[in-house]
């Protein structure tokens, strides 16, 4: 049996979760729905581009994918900006379009991380990997974050691990298992 003891402040815990990881999701063809998609893949955070999420989901025919696509895109672009309640509404409504999209999920976990509603992000996040995603390390580490929410420092720990099995060049999960230590008993 082994013990896990984890040196925790508030300060880095309030850091980690306004750094929760995002998953965006491709849309294909051209116009304002891939200029999106661009955005939130590429980190911007600039409100511009919600606005031209926008103008794509009120101007553009796109099928029903896309369009969910497009809602998860837009929220990615407002959990960037803390805007939780706002992302929120963004993926509900991507959820309700295509329900098997993954990342709508997982983000929809990281607006509850964002808001400290951890024990509602767990549900998501696990219907998330439930579902498969592209970058299911990010669900890992979210569901690190909401673990550690809850002070279940045990489960956090196999969690960040995981997502440094997955990604082992991603920094962000390695970098917060600095902060456990591990003994047997």
């Amino acid at each position: 049996m082994f013990k896990l003891l984890m040196a925790t402040s508030v300060a880095i815990l309030t850091c980690a979760v306004a750094g929760s990881a995002q998953g965006a999701v491709t849309v294909f063809g051209g116009g304002l729905a891939q200029a999106c998609s661009k955005a939130a893949m590429s980190g911007e955070d600039d409100v511009k581009f919600q606005e031209v999420c926008t103008l794509a989901l009120d101007t553009e025919a796109m099928a029903p994918r896309d369009r969910a696509g497009t809602y998860v895109n837009r929220g990615v672009l407002k959990l960037r900006r803390t805007s939780y309640s706002d992302a929120t509404r963004d993926f509900d409504e991507a959820v309700r379009l295509q329900p098997d999209m993954g990342e709508a999920y997982v983000n929809r976990g990281a607006a509850s991380i964002g808001q400290k509603r951890y024990a509602d992000s767990l549900p998501d996040i696990n219907r998330a990997l439930e579902l498969g995603i592209t970058e299911p390390e990010k669900a890992y580490f979210n569901r690190a974050l909401a673990y550690e929410g809850l002070d279940d420092a045990k489960s956090a720990y196999f969690d960040y691990q995981k997502a440094v099995e997955m990604a082992p060049a991603w920094g962000a999960p390695r970098e917060q298992l600095t902060r456990f230590s591990v003994s047997t008993r």
